[in-house]
């Protein structure tokens, strides 16, 4: 054989994304700050019922909707923002209700402010996107819950334990 033809088949994407248990965990115990990105003030939605299930674990969630917002809604008495952008605390995780598409977007407002993570809700998958957040160093979740990863992964709501 020609030494010189490469029979070497070279992968010309990436992998595809895989979530890592350690980095989930990571996500749910050092996150204090969630923004919560499709809230919905309607209680069948999946957004406001997980919504409701991080304030009731004890973090600090920051709805986020622009009709809302411009509405002076709340949602589970929380007053919804507009972006990532107009709340006014650094933000350490973001939660992302919106379709595969829209995704990226928030993706690239979350690094933008300077957000730790991105989770991306079941369902929610953007290999791009992620890419991109990894590539910025955010901790990145995705095609996943916290309703099913708190509960597996023993976690019962952020740290209280500043290392900072």
């Amino acid at each position: 054989q020609d030494s010189s033809e490469c029979i070497c088949n070279y992968r010309t994407t990436m992998p595809p994304f895989r979530n890592n248990d350690a980095v989930l965990k990571r996500m749910l115990s050092k996150s204090k700050n969630i923004a919560l990105v499709g809230a919905s003030k309607n209680p069948t939605r999946a957004s406001h019922e997980i919504m409701g299930l991080l304030l009731n674990h004890g973090y600090t969630v920051f709805p986020v909707n622009p009709i809302l917002a411009n509405q002076g809604e709340t949602v589970h008495d929380q007053k919804v923002y507009a972006s990532l952008k107009d709340i006014p605390v650094p933000i350490d995780m973001v939660d992302i209700f919106r379709n595969s598409e829209a995704a990226g977007g928030v993706v690239d407002e979350a690094i933008a402010i300077g957000a730790k993570g991105v989770w991306l809700q079941e369902g929610v998958i953007n290999e791009e996107a992620v890419t991109r957040a990894q590539k910025a160093g955010l901790d990145v979740a995705m095609d996943v819950c916290p309703y099913h990863e708190l509960p597996r992964l023993g976690v019962t709501g952020p740290d209280e334990l500043s290392e900072e």
